[in-house]
């Protein structure tokens, strides 16, 4: 297979995926509102959605123009999707693309939270530099990876960790009452 037909599969699957994806957290965000959640780091949230589509498209354009398939990239990317799967099921209702903290929730410890604080924040990772480099877009694979570092680490990350603290200190506070 050709790199300028797996960009377009690539484009196809990621589309219909992160559509259905949306449409679960959707789903598990009315429930997570339902009980009360509170949302943290909305300021951020826009970023996702030019940071994801732009990476999308900009794999496809790149990686029209590559020659060869880089198979060992392809694996990557394709051993990511049962790891994404995993953080999903696990977090059950609780996943979702906003930060939301549902008041009497426990924090998620099982799965692969057994042995990464955010995996699904790894997984992601792992996808943006995968599928680019797939289709030999190596430059879309570089400037999106240091955008998401940028954007998880600097930023969505610590929102996150914020959010979980503020949580753990009105527990506490409810418990010495």
């Amino acid at each position: 297979m050709k790199a300028r037909t797996l960009a377009g599969g690539l484009l196809a699957f990621l589309t219909a995926q992160r559509l259905l994806e949306l449409r679960v957290a959707r789903r598990n965000e009315r429930w997570a509102r339902e009980q009360g959640a509170a949302e943290y780091g909305q300021e951020h949230y826009p970023l996702f959605f030019v940071l994801h589509p732009a990476w999308m498209v900009f794999t496809f354009l790149e990686g029209r123009n590559g020659r060869r398939v880089n198979v060992p990239a392809l694996l990557l990317f394709l051993l990511a999707q049962p790891l994404r799967y995993w953080v999903i099921r696990t977090l059950g209702r609780y996943w979702n693309t906003r930060i939301l903290i549902v008041p009497g929730g426990q924090r998620v410890t099982g799965g692969p939270f057994r042995y990464l604080r955010h995996p699904n924040y790894a997984v992601v990772a792992l996808e943006l530099a995968a599928a680019p480099l797939a289709v030999g877009a190596w430059r879309t694979a570089l400037a999106f990876t240091l955008l998401n570092a940028a954007l998880l680490l600097g930023i969505r990350i610590p929102a996150e960790e914020r959010a979980l603290a503020h949580y753990r200190a009105g527990q506490q506070a409810r418990q010495a009452e």
